[in-house]
């Protein structure tokens, strides 16, 4: 596969961020890998690069029910993950609760809150949401990193399926 079909099909893996697919493709040169393989690489690409690259694909993440949800700008992936978990289906009530989560969360990190959605539902999310907020700055740093890799794995076992 060539450099530009790879990253076509990868790019987006990673929320904002097809440098973690351009990086792998460097890696794996012409050889074919499997989902494992690939989902390893990516994350160790992320795991290794600089905390100001890492602060970045974090900030790629939109908040979880929130503006550019109901403006229609998720990246595709991110509409089908947060309406797998009922996101686009919130009341008005879930949907104040999230935008007050969103603000607190973002004012005392300085980045969105992220979590693997696709396999909850808006009550474990919200419960989520507010056990993190009393997280420090490096363990939530580290616990995003952890629900990016996640989000990317169920990503590319979407896209491959299962191996």
């Amino acid at each position: 596969m060539s450099a530009d079909d790879f990253i076509d099909r990868y790019g987006g893996i990673y929320e904002h961020s097809p440098w973690v697919a351009e990086r792998v493709k460097l890696l794996l040169e012409d050889s074919v890998a499997d989902t494992e393989l690939l989902a390893s690489l990516m994350a160790d690409c992320v795991d290794n690069a600089s905390v100001e690259t890492q602060l970045e694909l974090i900030r790629a993440h939109p908040d979880l029910a929130g503006k550019a949800q109901l403006a229609g700008e998720l990246t595709a992936d991110s509409t089908e993950e947060q309406s797998k978990a009922g996101l686009d289906q919130c009341t008005a009530d879930e949907f104040e609760k999230f935008q007050s989560l969103n603000t607190s969360y973002k004012k005392k990190f300085g980045f969105p809150f992220i979590m693997a959605v696709r396999e909850s539902n808006r009550s474990q999310i919200l419960g989520a949401f507010a056990t993190r907020l009393d997280n420090d700055y490096s363990e939530e740093f580290e616990t995003a990193l952890q629900e990016i890799h996640k989000i990317a794995r169920l990503r590319l076992t979407a896209l491959e399926g299962p191996q």
